[in-house]
Order: structure tokens, then sequence, then C-alpha cells
């Protein structure tokens, strides 16, 4: 992404902070994974969202109207010795040169210069909690201006949630993130594909997850969450990652997987049967789920309730659910008492963005938000029937099925980033011969 996105995002925030404020963000911290091992680095989404600088141990300052620069950024300095062990460092010459700061320091002398930044500003725009040990050094910059009061020093006396106001702005996404996040999709497509034409009954779980991989690394992306690749009973687990199963001739496998593309999310559900045929039972599941998904998809338009895609999607399951006989009753009836969540216990989609489960308020209030384009949510109904389910019969068992895509809020509708995977059983099942 150009570095001019990063600089327009800091002076949009920078006017609703206004003139007397100061913003701190500092990125994450590396993470340990085991003895000598680190987690790979992945900068904080509000942090690179404003800054697109991709290394560790780093902290933005937004300070709008100083004469020498409003964006500023406190890095590791270079030091040819570490990088000829760990990798290059930009250096605050680089921060400058590459990633658009006004000016830049070296991390190590944020103590001294930081304190004179706050000096004379009213509000600090910081999200408490989140990093609580640099909570305590901002609290600390603070108090020590305030005990200088007398010497003529001011403190700023109002601290202000930064990531309420970044959020927002993340919410909705400009023409360079939703190409990004379009290539995202793409590139979470072809892996999808495929594992549907390499799937075999006798592979393991974790074989056509290595599918995902390959494509994923090959187009320079990394997953944006642990893959989901479920098969028979597993398919039945939502959250299951163990992926070390057989997938047994007959089986469907449920497939949630997705690619993190410069820092944007896919997140996409497919499922197939394993030996590239839907059985009758499997297909009347399947078709269900679709159906309900369809009606979910045409409940996305600018002006309607987040809401109204999951009530669309209950609506058409249970009603579905009635026909096939594994549910007894007056849909409207069970609908109100929940019956349906028996077999379909999540909701229909979250938002999508930087992070998987992207950030955003669902409600205002007491209402719930309504769609506006520009916003991008996963639309993702599902049924799971675990084996041996009471007053269920056998044909039933052991079949789960989800379909997710991820779907742009446009001016007149929707648009759904992930459309080249395909989803119809003619179209699943051509592409397995």
């Amino acid at each position: 992404m150009e570095q001019k996105e990063f600089a327009r995002r800091r002076k949009q925030l920078m006017r609703m902070m206004g003139a007397d404020a100061i913003a701190i963000l500092p990125t994450n911290p590396e993470q340990s994974r085991n003895r000598d091992v680190d987690f790979p680095f992945r900068p904080h989404s509000d942090f690179y969202y404003l800054t697109g600088f991709p290394e560790p141990e780093a902290v933005a300052v937004l300070v709008p109207g100083r004469p020498h620069g409003e964006y500023l950024l406190f890095c590791r300095d270079r030091d040819l010795e570490m990088e000829i062990w760990n990798g290059r460092r930009a250096g605050p010459e680089g921060a400058v040169e590459a990633y658009g700061a006004d000016d830049a320091f070296p991390i190590g002398d944020i103590d001294d210069i930081l304190p004179g930044l706050l000096e004379s500003r009213d509000r600090v725009f910081y999200t408490m909690g989140a990093t609580p040990e640099f909570d305590k050094r901002v609290i600390g910059w603070v108090n020590a201006i305030r005990s200088q009061s007398r010497a003529g020093k001011h403190a700023p006396d109002e601290f202000v949630s930064l990531e309420h106001f970044v959020h927002d702005m993340r919410l909705y996404k400009s023409r360079a993130e939703i190409r990004v996040m379009r290539e995202a999709a793409n590139i979470a497509a072809h892996a999808h594909k495929r594992a549907m034409q390499v799937c075999r009954p006798g592979m393991m779980e974790y074989e056509l997850e290595a599918e995902f991989l390959h494509e994923f690394r090959k187009a320079g992306g990394e997953p944006a969450y642990p893959a989901i690749v479920g098969g028979g009973e597993n398919a039945c687990i939502l959250h299951y990652t163990e992926n070390n199963a057989p997938l047994n001739d007959g089986d469907l496998v449920l497939i949630d997987a997705g690619v993190e593309h410069d820092c944007y999310a896919s997140d996409i559900t497919r499922c197939f049967p394993v030996n590239g045929r839907f059985s009758k039972a499997q297909r009347s599941i399947y078709e269900l789920v679709l159906d309900a998904q369809l009606a979910a998809l045409e409940e996305v338009y600018p002006g309607n309730g987040w809401d109204a895609p999951h009530q669309a999607a209950v609506k058409t399951l249970t009603k579905g659910l009635v026909k096939l006989g594994l549910l007894k009753g007056r849909p409207a009836t069970l609908i109100k008492e929940q019956a349906y969540r028996r077999f379909y216990m999540h909701r229909t989609g979250h938002w999508l963005g930087m992070d998987v489960h992207d950030v955003g308020d669902y409600k205002v209030g007491e209402e719930w938000r309504v769609l506006e384009p520009g916003m991008v949510l996963t639309v993702e109904p599902g049924l799971y029937i675990a084996g041996g389910s009471k007053g269920v019969a056998r044909k039933w068992w052991n079949i789960g099925v989800r379909i997710e895509d991820d779907v742009l809020v446009t001016r007149d509708g929707y648009d759904v980033l992930s459309k080249n995977v395909p989803k119809s059983v003619d179209e699943i099942e051509a592409l397995m011969v």
C-alpha cells in the first residue's frame, strides 16, 4: 500500500483530535514462542493502519500543528552488528525517507523527548489497557510534568480512547483497502479450489491444510488465522484446528481458511465431499445452508441493519429444518424459542479487515448498526449435526456445513469479494472430477 494512504489516515485522525491534543500509539511487542524462538512479528493493527511501519520496538506520535512535523516515529536505531544477526532495520533516517515520518528518533530516547511533547497539550489520545507496561510509562510522563506545575509546566488533563476513533475509521474501507482485500480473497480462492481438486479419500486433514500454506506463501501471504480442516464429525466442531484425522470416503470436509495479504485478511469457508460426490442427505443440508446464505446476502445493502442478514438466514434455516424433519413445529414459534440453535449456534457474520474479526461496533446505542458503503463483513450461515444427536435420524449424523464469503457493502447493494470460490453443488462436483 502506498505511503500516501497512511498519510491520509493520519491527517483524518488529527483533524478529529484537534490542535490541543497528542496521540501516542505503540506497536505490538515481540512474543516468545519457546526458548530462543519468537513468534513471527506482526505489527499492532492500529499502529500499522496509521504508519505502515513493520518493525517491532516502535511508537508513533501525532502532534497536530507541531512546527517541526506532526508525525513522529520512535524506532530502533541502526545497528550493523544486530542487523547481521536479525535482519535490516530502517532506523530513524529510514523512518523519514521510506515511511513518511516528519521526524524520527531512536526508541531509547523516548523518555527524554516525549514528556516535552506532552507539555501544553490538553488531551492525550491513547488506548489504556492494551499494553499495561507502556500504560505505566505514559502515566509516569504525565505525572512528571504535573509535579513541575509550580515551574510553569502544564500537563494534559484529559485522556481520550484512541481506539474509539481509529476503529471507526477502520470500519470504512478505502479504495486502496478494497483492492488489497479483493486480492486477499482471490489468493484464498485459488487455495480453496486447489484443495477441492486434490482431495481424495485417505488423505489427512493436514495434507489439505498444506495446500493452503503452499498457495498463501507462493503469493507472499500467510494464514490470517489457524485453518480449520474438519472431515466428518470434526466439521461439527466450530473451532476445530487439530487437523490431524484421516479424510474418509463418504464424509464431507469443512475448510475455513483465509490469507493475510499486506496486513488485510480474507476469511472463507467451503464444504465439499471427500470423494467428490454429495450424498442425498449431504446435498439436502448443503443446499439449505446455501439458500440461507443467498437470503442473507440479499439483506446486505446500505441503510439495512446489521442484524438483517442473520435474521434472514435464521428464517430460511428454520423453515428448511422443519421441511427436512429435523425440527417440528411452526417456524415462527421455533425462531422465537431459538430451537434452531441446536443445529445453528453462531451468528451469520462479523466485520472483516486488518483483523479477521475486525474492529467496529455492531450496535450504536441500543440499535443495530446501519450498513454503509465501504464496510466489509462475512456472511456465513451453517448447520452442524453431531453424531448421536438424540431424535435425529442416522443419515444426518456428522454432517457439518458452513458457507462463508467476504462481502463489501456498495452504494447500491453488495459485492462478494470471494466470488471466485465455487459453492453450488454442481460447480463443486464438476471441479472435483
